[in-house]
Parts: C-alpha cells; sequence; structure tokens
C-alpha cells in the first residue's frame, strides 16, 4: 500500500508551478494607456498606446488608441507593470493583540486574515508578493486558492522559516509550556539539525526560504540584533535550500549577520540596518540582494513613542534601529548593491505598501529606480522575470496605472488608480 501511495505522489505534479495563477480572464481587452512605462529598465515613457490583453497576457503593444472589443480608458493614467513587494507577512497585522492571537487563531483564521489582507495588497497595485513568515498550512492554503483562480489576490510565493531555537524565528514571551507547544519544527541547532529543517520547510510546500541570522526588532527578546546563527548553520541552510532548487532570504541587522549571511550565499539579505564596507563589497560578490524595508523602520520607530501594546523589549530595540534604516539603504545603493523593493507589511498597515516607495526617493534613489526595484529588479530577485516585471508581448497581464506622474512625484504611487492581475481587473478606474 505504501508504495502504491508513493508511485502515485512521485508520479503526480508536487505543486503548482509559480507562474501559473489560475484561470484568467478569456476575452480580448484594449488599455488605452495615454503614458506608459513597459519597461522600468529603459524608463522610457511613451504616449498613447494600446495593450491588448488575451487569455491573462500581453499579446502586443499598439501605437494609438484602437480597440474593437471590451476597452478599458486610462488615456489620462499613467500605465505600468504590476508592482512586487518582495517583504510581506499576510497572515497577520502589528498591533496590541498579537500575543493573544499567536495562540488563539487557528490556521484557518489566519488564512481568511491574510485573504483580507492581500487583497488590500492587490488594490494598492501589488499583483505579486513574497510572504517571509506565517503559518506554512496558512500561507500555502492562501497561495494556492490564489492560484487556482478560487479567490482574488496577489500571486503569492510562499517561504517555509529555518531559524535558530530561542533566536529571531522562535517564538517569545509566554510561559514554557507554550513555547514547547508552539515552537516550530523547523527550528534548528547545527549544520545538521539545519539542513534538516529546510528540507522539511520545502517538504510542507515552501517555495523558498527565510531564515534568521541575526536577533530581530520584533522578537520579544533582549538578546540584541547582532548574529544569532553559526556560519556553519548559515551555510548549511544555503547548501541544502539550493540542492532543493529553493533561493533563500535571510532576515540580518547586525553588521556580523550581515556579512555571515553574504558569504553564506544568501540571495537576499532583508533589512541589512547596520551593513558596511565589507557587506557591500560581500553583496556584490555574491549578486545578493538587498531589500530594505524602509516603511517597517519608519513604523516602528514611531510606534515606539506612541503604542502602549509595545513590549518594552521590542520598543527598546525599534527606537535605535529603525532611524537607521535609511541611511543603510543610502550606503548601499552608492555602493552599487542590487535592491528589491520590500515592506514587510504586518509591521505596516497591509495596503499602504506603496509608501514605501518615498523612503526609498529619501535614501537617494531616483523615482523610476524605486519603480525598478518593484518591477524588474524584483522579478528578477525572485527568478520570474519572464513572467513579470515588464509589460512585454506573452507576459502576464499584470498591469497597473495612476492619475500623476509618479517619475516628478513618486507619492503618486499611493493612489492607485487601476489595477489588473492576470487578465483580470481587480480596481476598475473610479473604484
Amino acid at each position: 500500500m505504501k508504495t502504491a501511495i508513493f508511485a502515485a505522489m512521485m508520479c503526480a505534479t508536487a505543486a503548482q508551478p509559480l507562474a501559473a495563477q489560475g484561470p484568467a480572464a478569456t476575452s480580448r481587452t484594449y488599455i488605452q494607456a495615454g503614458r506608459l512605462l513597459a519597461d522600468p529598465a529603459s524608463g522610457r515613457v511613451e504616449t498613447n498606446k494600446t495593450i491588448v490583453v488575451d487569455g491573462g497576457r500581453v499579446t502586443e503593444i499598439r501605437d494609438g488608441f484602437v480597440g474593437d472589443g471590451k476597452v478599458i480608458d486610462l488615456r489620462d493614467s499613467f500605465v505600468m507593470p504590476g508592482f512586487i513587494d518582495s517583504h510581506v507577512h499576510l497572515t497577520f497585522q502589528s498591533g496590541p493583540t498579537n500575543q493573544l492571537d499567536a495562540v488563539t487563531k487557528s490556521a484557518t483564521d489566519q488564512a481568511f486574515d491574510g485573504l483580507v489582507h492581500a487583497q488590500r495588497t492587490l488594490r494598492a497595485g501589488f499583483t505579486t508578493v513574497v510572504d517571509l513568515g506565517a503559518d506554512p498550512l496558512a500561507i500555502n492554503a492562501l497561495r494556492d486558492a490564489i492560484a487556482a483562480g478560487k479567490v482574488t489576490g496577489p500571486r503569492i510565493i510562499a517561504a517555509g522559516g529555518v531559524a535558530a531555537h530561542g533566536g529571531h524565528g522562535d517564538i517569545h514571551g509566554y510561559r514554557q509550556e507554550i513555547l514547547d507547544l508552539f515552537r516550530s519544527p523547523t527550528l534548528c541547532s547545527g549544520a545538521d539539525d539545519c539542513a534538516r529543517a529546510v528540507r522539511l520547510a520545502v517538504q510542507q510546500g515552501a517555495d523558498i526560504i527565510k531564515t534568521a541570522s541575526t536577533g530581530g526588532v520584533m522578537s520579544n527578546t533582549a538578546a540584541g540584533l547582532g548574529q544569532q546563527m553559526s556560519d556553519a548553520e548559515l551555510v548549511s541552510i544555503v547548501e541544502t535550500a539550493h540542492h532543493l532548487g529553493r533561493k533563500v532570504a535571510a532576515h540580518a541587522h547586525g553588521t556580523d549577520g550581515v556579512n555571515a549571511a553574504l558569504r553564506a550565499g544568501v540571495d537576499s539579505v532583508e533589512h541589512g540596518t547596520y551593513l558596511d564596507a565589507e557587506s557591500i563589497r560581500l553583496f556584490k560578490a555574491k549578486g545578493s540582494y538587498l531589500v530594505p524595508t524602509l516603511l517597517a523602520g519608519d513604523t516602528v520607530a514611531r510606534q515606539a513613542e506612541t503604542a502602549d501594546w509595545m513590549p518594552a523589549n521590542v520598543r527598546a530595540k525599534a527606537r535605535i534601529v529603525g532611524p537607521l534604516m535609511i541611511d543603510a539603504l543610502r550606503r548601499a545603493h552608492e555602493g552599487g548593491v542590487k535592491i528589491a523593493f520590500g515592506t514587510d507589511s504586518a509591521v505596516s498597515p497591509h495596503g499602504e505598501n506603496a509608501r514605501e516607495f518615498a523612503l526609498m526617493v529619501k535614501a537617494g534613489l531616483t523615482p523610476i529606480e524605486v519603480i525598478r526595484s518593484a518591477t524588474v529588479w524584483g522579478a528578477t530577485h525572485i527568478g520570474l522575470q519572464d513572467e513579470i516585471g515588464t509589460l512585454a508581448k506573452g507576459k502576464a497581464a499584470d498591469i497597473v496605472a495612476v492619475k500623476g506622474d509618479p517619475l516628478s512625484d513618486v507619492k503618486a504611487l499611493e493612489a492607485m488608480a487601476f489595477v489588473m492581475k492576470g487578465g483580470v481587473v481587480t480596481r476598475a478606474v473610479g473604484e
């Protein structure tokens, strides 16, 4: 019996490909764009174009305003590819009930919360997200339901979390019995155990692996922000994940943990608050991306002064780290580090992801660069550059529009006027 089950499993498709995202609109649609940024890599803005969409994909881009079927009039709008947020947590929202929610909400509850947050995120123009930390039962079910077209939401790349016992990624602030009951089976200690944890995370359905080489601001523990995983553990995580065809994203604040993660070969560093000149050298040598999450830093810095629910351990770290993150991105950008847009939404409210753009401009990036970070650079970062990130023949019809000119005022991106994902309109003009 076991042999028959195993054979059937081996013959079946293990998971739906990331690019396959369920039923798409089948009727031909003509999107008339007054101004069009089809390829953010070039930065060239074209005027008076028509994007032809059929079967959920861009089939051609024509000169002028044409259309003999369903027409969407965006002649007064600035049209772009859908945005990618490479760091979110859809299944929860930071707030005064966090500690209680963690031990009272089921995976089903979290999946429904995630659906609400996902739809807010999509309406804000983010047609693809990378979820970097959630109950795997909740986030994988939400990912798969969206991909199958059962519910509406952004394309989700879901991470499996692998972190150190007692470190950022473990749970803190409860009685020992609660800690033992809710501790994740993908926590690890030692290189061999971390390889086991990665394999288990992939078996559970992870598209990528998220690890934490350093302490974290939101962990309710006074363990600092320095390195918490050994070099050998990090190398084991990266090697095992890569052998299984998964990228690795590493949460890292402290310089030692940033550099250890980069030496181990992680594909991205999330936050990177205390990166230094050696970090910049390693980023470039390894080809790794920085996902800066400035909105998270801005949010926790303000909450540290106003939110009476914030634990003392978290408040102390937030006051220090929040103000430093913009300067970290400035130094990384000046040093030539590759950057992918990410907000850490859940720390900040879901649906406000676009506020990250203005913070990135404050750090020294130009408006076209921040748009690239959420389109072409973000797509390459997650390995979906052939599917999303630009508007070209054969690519997914993920299309957004705003009324203003984001190249002169990036805050225009905070007021989304139109959103299409996979050929399906999810925010119509005037909504």
